[in-house]
């Protein structure tokens, strides 16, 4: 191993300097970042190298010379200008560039002296840098739908190649039209570190679709990931097209219930005032959309209005229906009657609707309902009727209950039998009555007894035929 001459290398480096390159080889660097350029794409064995030198293309056909090593030696910085205090050279050969900057996009050249042959490696850099930040600014305080208005400006800073903005609507691009949307983009370099930055301002006409929608700008650097803004979102204002007139209120809606009308409109920022239109009565609810009837009827039914105060042409309406079901039964409660009698029942029904009855007998479901043209004992029980209306019902009942009643015939046959029995009583008792006087006088003549005894049965049995001769003549 062996130096060259001064005068050998000068040729050496003329001679490389007339070579004609066919094509550059790029490294890509990022800003501030330390770069390494590679010699020879990393393939020199610096063992068998000379002289390794690199110098960089200032333009104007003029080159500049940064630094160079020979074999066993150390490296000697020669540059002089930004770069002294900026380059070193790697083990392999490559140069190390600190904080890089975009006036680095430039040339760079590896010069090798290897025996005979002095072969040049440029290399082209080129500096990328993603934006600093990506926000919307000069944000629209709200849209109106059908106008286009300026949404905002997304700024895209200090990037370098300058950054391309999508603007972005739930995450899907918007493209310009030239109507509805309008896109303007500009880029503005620093004079300084010639980083650009990138404005995109977004004109676009509401929908009432774009209600919550969220707007955002994004943008797909060469090196970086995809960088998005926040959303944001706007307020859409329109003005109302259509009004729906809500009734709120339990179900069934009965009497004596409350019900609450609620006009809703669709427009943005919705009216805060309304005309309530009730039975024929205009009434106005300002700062409320709202108005309640309370303990309804079944007077209350009917078709109920709302509209807007300041166009009247905009209405709404609704049918409301308070169910109601009224019934009377008649007779009930607990009802007497004889085998054979006949009773008229009568079920009296005031409804909203329809209704459906059915009997039960004994808590046992009848067929059909109840007649009694001649009762019997088998019809004794408990009756109740259920009554329905949609989700209404009421019930009423009645006990009836079915005595012994004998016919005519049987009656007159008795009455005949107790007078027949009593005057044959009668007849016996004066009978005997008459055998016992006859025998009393007799025993009187002969023995001369005393006729107190026989004065006091006399009178007994008196009295009791004159009783037997009161029941048969009743």
């Amino acid at each position: 191993m062996h130096l060259l001459s001064a005068s050998c290398v000068c040729a050496l480096l003329i001679t490389a300097l007339l070579r004609q390159v066919s094509g550059l080889e790029t490294v890509i660097g990022l800003y501030g970042e330390t770069l390494e350029i590679p010699c020879n794409k990393g393939a020199i064995n610096p063992k068998e190298v000379m002289i390794t030198k690199w110098k960089y293309d200032k333009g104007e056909g003029l080159s500049g010379d940064l630094l160079v090593r020979q074999n066993n030696q150390n490296v000697v910085i020669i540059a002089t200008d930004d770069y002294k205090t900026r380059v070193s050279m790697a083990e392999n050969s490559s140069l190390l560039l600190t904080g890089a900057k975009l006036s680095d996009q430039r040339t760079f050249t590896c010069m090798v002296v290897a025996g005979a042959d002095i072969p040049e490696y440029p290399v082209n850099v080129v500096i990328y840098k993603t934006p600093t930040d990506l926000t919307i600014t000069d944000k629209a305080v709200e849209l109106e739908i059908g106008k286009r208005t300026k949404l905002g400006k997304c700024v895209a800073q200090d990037a370098s190649p300058a950054a391309n903005i999508t603007w972005l609507k739930n995450n899907v691009p918007l493209v310009a039209d030239g109507k509805g949307i309008s896109i303007e983009a500009s880029v503005q370099v620093d004079p300084v570190t010639g980083l650009s930055t990138t404005s995109s301002v977004l004109e676009y006409s509401a929908e009432k679709e774009d209600t919550d929608a969220e707007f955002a700008c994004s943008t797909q650097h060469t090196l970086g990931a995809e960088l998005v803004s926040s959303p944001v979102i706007f307020t859409i204002t329109y003005s109302t097209e259509n009004i729906v007139l809500q009734v709120i209120a339990r179900e069934p809606l009965e009497e004596g219930d409350n019900v609450t009308l609620k006009c809703v409109a669709d427009g943005n920022p919705a009216p805060t005032s309304f005309n309530f239109h009730i039975k024929g009565e205009v009434v106005k609810v300002e700062d409320g959309d709202s108005y309640t009837i309370t303990n309804v009827s079944r007077n209350t039914s009917g078709e109920y209005k709302c509209s807007l105060i300041d166009d009247p042409t905009l209405e709404a309406s609704e049918k409301l229906t308070v169910k109601y079901l009224d019934i009377n039964l008649s007779p009930s409660g607990n009802i007497v009657k004889s085998a054979g009698e006949t009773f008229d029942l009568t079920l009296e029904i005031e409804a909203s609707g329809e209704s459906k009855v059915s009997w039960t007998k004994d808590n046992v479901k009848l067929d059909k309902e109840p007649r009694f043209t001649k009762v019997t004992y088998s019809d004794s029980g408990r009756y109740e009727c259920e009554v329905k209306v949609g989700p209404l019902i009421r019930k009423a009942s009645f006990e009836l209950v079915v005595e012994d009643q004998a016919d005519d015939s049987d009656q007159t046959k008795v009455v005949v039998g107790v007078v027949v029995g009593l005057l044959v009583a009668t007849l016996v008792i004066g009978l005997a009555y008459f055998l016992y006087m006859k025998k009393s006088k007799q025993g009187s003549w002969k023995t001369g007894e005393k006729e107190n005894g026989s004065s006091e049965e006399e009178k007994k049995l008196e009295e009791k035929v004159e009783e037997n001769s009161q029941k048969a003549e009743v």
